[in-house]
């Protein structure tokens, strides 16, 4: 079979810039284009080791070593903990990438080459490689921004009734700002089934819903522990409705930002 090397080379360094590109914006690295362009054409230089007899773990460590020589040019180096962390993402979105060349290449090829995928000859699967690659990694970008949104606002949340307690995951929620008029105490709302209410004494809370007034069920708990953080000066409000929120069951308060962010 003929090997055209640079259209290997174009292709590994088309990748390399995707995925150091990727990387920038994860981490929001401040660099340039240039130091980009410069990155992949060093990572494309990796190709030509594929023309010599070097043993499988010392073609793992030239590779460790280009991977790191990458990331130092596009990036600079300030500190270890700075470049392992560039290091640990270009290698993650590489994986990811590289598994869905894997995918691509059980399901639509018969035999390949690397990273090049064949049937009897050079079809369409190249130009697939690069217009879905950036597509894979724009929605791996996309998706992995609104999971580290969501989870840096979930906490771990103990509840201490008078004669039970409860280990739940609460999120921060800021459009949570119910308070209860008479005792000005926080409301935090709860998954209905959580707790049993006639262990103990509801209060009725009036609030403003979407175009209703209605009465929300109250307890006053021992303390809610969030984070390890205790507060005793909350209501807990018993909520009709599921959340929703990847396995939240308990929705926190708006005024407890400051002691948790």
């Amino acid at each position: 079979m003929t090997v055209y090397v640079d259209m290997v080379f174009l292709l590994n360094f088309y990748l390399d810039f995707l995925i150091l590109m990727t990387t920038c914006i994860t981490l929001k690295r401040k660099t340039t284009i240039r130091r980009i362009v410069l990155g992949a054409f060093i990572g494309s230089l990796s190709i030509f080791f594929l023309f010599f007899a070097i043993p499988s773990f010392l073609l793992f460590f030239f590779k460790l070593f280009i991977a790191i020589l990458m990331v130092i040019s596009t990036f600079h180096y300030k500190d270890l903990k700075y470049t392992l962390n560039n290091l640990g993402y270009f290698y993650m979105i590489s994986v990811i990438l590289g598994g869905f060349f894997y995918y691509l290449n059980i399901e639509f090829s018969y035999q390949s080459v690397g990273l090049v995928f064949f049937h009897k000859k050079v079809n369409g699967n190249l130009l697939f490689l690069c217009i879905l690659s950036p597509v894979v990694l724009y929605f791996y970008n996309k998706q992995s921004k609104q999971f580290k949104k969501m989870y840096q606002f979930i906490y771990d949340v103990e509840i201490v009734l008078k004669k039970e307690s409860i280990k739940i995951k609460g999120f921060l929620d800021t459009g949570n700002k119910l308070i209860d008029p008479i005792t000005n105490k926080p409301i935090l709302l709860l998954e209905k089934g959580l707790i049993q209410l006639k262990e103990e004494k509801v209060y009725y809370v009036p609030y403003n819903g979407l175009n209703e007034h209605k009465l929300l069920k109250c307890i006053k708990p021992k303390y809610v522990l969030v984070d390890k953080k205790k507060y005793k000066n909350v209501l807990l409000g018993i909520s009709d409705k599921k959340f929703h929120l990847e396995g939240v069951e308990c929705l926190l308060n708006n005024k407890m930002m400051e002691d948790l962010l």
